[in-house]
């Protein structure tokens, strides 16, 4: 099945206003609901580089909450969560909602988000942790940032490796001081031979 095919069913009518492209990933705890939950990998299955979280969650209550934190039971990586002025914590705000992922968002990064790449096309279980509400549980689809309409959301590029330092001399160099024939003479050592009173007082060249 596509991924298109797996976005067919939206997930509320606030999907389209928010810009985020809905799927089947949803759950409802209390006043907390959380829709369109992705995991979001590099485009190729084994391709380093880090992963995100991308979800909308809605606070239908009367006081704003907290995303504590978010989690993927089974090893599949730390999610850090940075607010969306760059810094500080994520607060789901009363009769509101939020979205994680994509430009001027919070954001849910998993660094190294390798081993999600391997689930590609499956799912990933995921935990919401609001201050007040708890957990709140759902499978993600995981799908790759070059999948139609998920380019905007997914994670950057892993970074480059850092260049080797260049050689300090060049191949062949090592050991040509000192080579037999070509020692200088030392302290200004005159060639044998040469008149100490009429000599220059370096060789002749």
């Amino acid at each position: 099945m596509s991924f298109a095919a797996l976005t067919a069913c939206g997930a509320g009518n606030n999907a389209q206003s928010l810009g985020i492209k809905p799927d089947t990933a949803t759950a409802s705890v209390d006043n907390i609901a959380i829709q369109n939950a992705n995991v979001i990998t590099q485009s190729k299955t084994g391709e380093a580089g880090p992963a995100v979280v991308s979800a909308t969650i809605f606070n239908k209550g009367a006081t704003e909450q907290t995303l504590d934190s978010i989690t993927l039971p089974g090893g599949a990586g730390t999610v850090k969560l940075t607010g969306a002025s760059g810094s500080g914590g994520v607060t789901v705000p009363a009769q509101g909602s939020i979205v994680i992922g994509g430009k001027g968002n919070a954001s849910a990064v998993i660094e190294d988000g390798t081993a999600l790449t391997k689930k590609i096309g499956g799912v990933q279980d995921v935990v919401f942790k609001l201050s007040k509400t708890g957990d709140v549980k759902l499978e993600a689809f995981v799908v790759p940032s070059s999948a139609d309409g998920y380019a905007d959301f997914g994670p950057g590029s892993a970074p480059a490796p850092a260049a080797s330092p260049s050689p300090s001399g060049q191949p062949g160099a090592e050991g040509t001081e000192g080579a037999e024939g070509a020692e200088k003479p030392e302290g200004g050592e005159k060639p044998e031979g040469a008149d100490a009173s009429n000599a220059p007082e370096t060789p002749a060249g």
